[in-house]
């Protein structure tokens, strides 16, 4: 991508009654339970990829490419054919179809009266490389995460983690553009991560299960300080996620059974533990709150750095190889 850019670059036991077991993956419980047909997230995955087109569309390489930078490439394709790799090395469209068609841009959110770019710019990608990277993340966390939660509560984890990533993103990163569902698929492992700790105890494996998670995470957000990469995104979303797990994802505890089932004057065990009941309090406090203190301080025209001066950091490090400009 231009220097100006930035992408959003991702026990074994019997079941007996409403009781839970877990399968061979440390992060999937399986219980009696309806399980769900995931739709929502290939429909998401074709919405992106059909978003794509269209922009590759508009963006008519053959007609609008100057030739300072190079030939279009894969000309075959038509008005379809990708920037110049100098220009666009991920294989896509110019930087300015982008911000046309709703890259987010803070000048544009703010004084343009722009706040749906918030959104647009989830469905947005930079180029093939990175729509196939967070496609692939997408059916891979996502399905899973649907299969076991439905779709109305997965599409509002990755609607509002995307829009959580946007506005962290607009508060720190205010030249340039940014594009890109990373956002969104952050607040997915954000929402596995805090599943697991508030359904901790249907887990067996559950340190495995916790330290290979925290490991994902770690990993996709140390990619993140690489120049060009929206890592403000990926730590917006990512938290955002987070807290919606404790909100959407509840399990009931282990050995619940619901009153129907009991015999007559069985004595009814809590649905959820008390830390559920807390996590839940906390989480929808805090995302009220962040919500609210984020979009008052974007439309405000608010710069997050000169209230953080080293959050800078969180998105790019500078070292021998690269520097981070602003």
């Amino acid at each position: 991508m231009a220097t100006v850019d930035q992408e959003r670059g991702v026990g074994n036991g019997k079941n007996r009654g409403n009781s839970y077991y877990q399968s061979s993956s440390p992060y999937y419980v399986e219980n009696d339970e309806k399980h769900w047909t995931s739709w929502l997230v290939p429909m998401f995955v074709v919405a992106n990829v059909a978003f794509f087109v269209v922009v590759m569309y508009v963006n008519n390489c053959p007609k609008n490419n100057l030739g300072f930078e190079g030939r279009c490439v894969a000309r075959f394709l038509g008005r379809l054919s990708f920037q110049p790799l100098k220009e666009n090395p991920l294989f896509g469209p110019s930087a300015d179809t982008l911000e046309k068609l709703g890259a987010l841009k803070w000048e544009e959110i703010v004084h343009g009266n722009q706040g749906w770019r918030l959104i647009t710019c989830i469905w947005l990608h930079a180029g093939v490389i990175h729509l196939l990277a967070n496609m692939l993340s997408l059916v891979f966390i996502g399905i899973r995460l649907e299969q076991q939660f439905g779709f109305i509560r997965v599409g509002l984890i990755y609607l509002l983690s995307g829009l959580g990533g946007s506005i962290l993103s607009a508060l720190f990163i205010q030249s340039g553009i940014s594009v890109g569902a990373s956002g969104a698929l952050f607040g997915l492992l954000g929402a596995m991560l805090s599943e697991l700790l508030t359904n901790w105890t249907i887990y067996t494996n559950k340190a495995a299960a916790l330290i290979t998670l925290v490991i994902i995470i770690a990993i996709n957000l140390a990619v993140g300080i690489l120049p060009h990469v929206d890592n403000f995104a990926h730590i917006g979303g990512f938290l955002t996620g987070f807290l919606l797990g404790f909100v959407l994802l509840l399990r009931p505890q282990f050995g619940w059974v619901g009153r129907s089932n009991l015999p007559a004057g069985a004595p009814v065990k809590s649905k959820h533990k008390a830390y559920q009941y807390v996590f839940w309090v906390i989480a929808v406090v805090l995302l009220i709150a962040g919500f609210s203190v984020g979009l008052v301080m974007l439309f405000r025209g608010e710069n997050g750095n000169e209230h953080c001066s080293w959050c800078h950091y969180l998105s790019c490090v500078p070292t021998s190889k690269w520097h981070c400009g602003n």
